[in-house]
């Protein structure tokens, strides 16, 4: 089921030839939709890792009213379908929904620009961070947090110097998994674009466009390119776990000798 059909997307992108290959990915479109998706990592993967390293620390370390409704709130994107966020979104921020003063009076537009596309790379990449840091501050527990407590520090030396040291793995496996579904993301962020070459398409978007507007082997060129980039994340996060793995069984190996 996964083997048959990305080899007939390799095959039919390298049939031609490796000219064409690079013809084919180097077109003004594709280059615009290349820096637009790359635009969106930027903005979008910072903003989830700092949403989700507070949220961990706080469904972690507090026991507060509504906690079980934030989780379920994190939980949401895994469970509702992208293209529903996105019509969530229109009915939100669209010039005729409940908040389209902003665009109407305010001269803010949302949907179908790049906020909206945006907003809905947010919302789907919402759990990422959050699932993997949230294990890890279970696991390493308070008491380090604890002792510095007890040796002066204040909020924001233990933060820097215990917290984010200790949850740097689970963190950059959540930072990888958002890129990588930043990047991939279709069903939510089409509904929210004007999906205008050139302008507001990202990677998936032009793939979509030029499959269906015929241009077969432009499309499975570009399919090609996001496979390559994704791939390339996996590999990442698979030598991050063994580099993890690696230094936690020789601190063992330090703690059981000494």
């Amino acid at each position: 089921m996964l083997i048959a059909p990305v080899s007939v997307i390799l095959y039919r992108t390298f049939r031609p030839g490796l000219g064409h290959l690079w013809a084919w990915v180097s077109t003004p479109a594709a280059i615009s939709a290349l820096k637009l998706s790359l635009l969106l990592v930027v903005i979008v993967v910072p903003l989830n890792a700092l949403f989700g390293v507070v949220a961990s620390i706080l469904l972690v370390r507090n026991r507060f009213w509504g906690r079980s409704a934030l989780q379920a709130v994190i939980d949401l994107p895994f469970a509702v379908s992208p293209i529903i966020v996105g019509v969530a979104l229109i009915a939100l921020w669209g010039s005729s929904g409940a908040l389209g003063f902003v665009e109407n009076h305010l001269g803010f537009k949302i949907i179908f620009g790049l906020p909206g596309m945006v907003l809905a790379s947010i919302f789907v990449t919402l759990p990422f961070v959050v699932r993997e840091v949230q294990p890890v501050l279970m696991e390493v527990g308070i008491e380090q947090e604890q002792a510095a407590a007890t040796l002066g520090a204040n909020s924001w030396q233990t933060l820097w110097r215990i917290t984010l040291p200790s949850i740097r793995w689970g963190l950059t496996y959540g930072v990888v998994l958002t890129t990588a579904r930043t990047l991939g993301e279709f069903g939510a962020v089409i509904m929210v674009s004007s999906n205008l070459p050139g302008g507001s398409q990202t990677l998936t978007l032009l793939v979509n466009d030029r499959y269906h507007r015929g241009a077969e082997y432009g499309a499975y060129a570009l399919s090609t390119l996001l496979m390559g980039v994704a791939v390339a994340f996996l590999i990442a996060k698979t030598m991050l776990l063994a580099y993890r793995n690696r230094t936690r069984a020789l601190d063992w190996l330090r703690r059981s000798v000494w």
